[in-house]
């Protein structure tokens, strides 16, 4: 299989979906001379002029609305939020309007709408466009929340988000854009609410996403030669969420440590928590669960104080060792 960017993979799903499907479009700002933000849509306006390529203002309650309103028609939009901390503005759209209608009107209105969105620290962006709120896209019922961190799942999980009826929010670690990866040639889609196991192991499981996931197999594949066996399971999507994988995980393991980026108060991580609690997978805990998280601050410009903001791979080891050894 060829090998591409984090930003070509999704690129290729946008442009394959456009070929196959007119009602397929993408709109935002700066997307189209310029590419996007990141460049994930470059050269599409050559390709597919400017009625499917639609450049907007900046106002993304005005991306969102009219973006619903042609999903309702029929459409399946595409919208990109330069930077997911503007989704913020967009929340009555998202979760007042998109997620209800096909509750509200008694399943008779579909929504296809994807919201593409950039996620997270790392870029020296600052406390505005920096921020991992997939949480708060996860309380609203009605939303989909897709977190992939490899070029094969961007494809793959974006594929199966234009195709759905109803609307998807679609989340990109701004650090992913330019990892490599194998991608196959050709159509394909992942599912939604299917865990992967990104490395098997027997002495505690990590629950991780997006760039979170790469820094826990560093860290893994370092530990393994100590003996230190740990399992990562990349829920892949939030909403839906594969319960069954992590609760199997954790019965085998007996540990648990969850790693995201978003702040603490919360966080996903509690979720998890809660699941497993509530599992047959609690009756197997010999140690605490643990988690390891963003910290509860903006995130800051300074670049030390950014790295310090968030789970770094030093980070990681130290709650394994921790976790393994029994000191908490």
């Amino acid at each position: 299989m060829p090998e591409i960017t984090y930003a070509e993979a999704i690129r290729s799903a946008l442009w394959e979906e456009m070929k196959r499907d007119e009602r397929v479009f993408i709109i935002g700002e700066d997307i189209g001379r310029y590419g996007g933000a990141f460049g994930v849509t470059t050269g599409m306006l050559d390709e597919f002029g400017d009625k499917r390529i639609i450049e907007t203002p900046i106002s993304e309650p005005s991306i969102i609305g009219a973006a619903v309103g042609a999903a309702l028609l029929g459409m399946r939009p595409v919208a990109e939020i330069m930077f997911m901390d503007f989704v913020l503005l967009s929340l009555d759209q998202i979760g007042n309007q998109a997620a209800k209608m096909h509750y509200m009107f008694g399943g008779k209105a579909t929504v296809p709408l994807v919201v593409r969105m950039p996620s997270g620290s790392g870029t020296g962006a600052a406390a505005q466009h920096s921020q991992s709120l997939e949480t708060l896209l996860m309380h609203l019922p009605g939303l989909k929340v897709v977190t992939p961190s490899t070029p094969y799942e961007a494809k793959g999980l974006l594929r199966t988000a234009i195709h759905d009826l109803n609307p998807v929010c679609f989340i990109e670690h701004k650090l992913l854009y330019k990892t490599k990866g194998e991608v196959p040639e050709g159509d394909y889609q992942i599912p939604f609410g299917v865990a992967d196991i990104k490395r098997a192991g027997k002495d505690l499981t990590i629950v991780a996403n997006g760039i979170m996931v790469h820094k826990a197999l560093a860290v893994a594949n370092r530990l393994a030669d100590e003996g230190i066996d740990v399992e990562i399971i990349d829920p892949r999507t939030l909403v839906p969420l594969d319960t069954e994988a992590i609760i199997n995980s954790v019965s085998k393991t007996g540990k648990l440590l969850i790693v995201h980026e978003a702040c603490e108060t919360a966080g996903w991580a509690g979720e998890i928590m809660a699941v497993v609690s509530s599992s047959r997978a609690f009756d197997y805990l010999d140690a605490p669960m643990r988690r390891l998280t963003g910290k509860n601050v903006p995130i800051p410009y300074n670049r030390v104080l950014e790295r310090a903001a968030v789970p770094q791979e030093e980070d990681i080891e130290r709650e394994i060792r921790a976790i393994v050894k029994g000191v908490y």
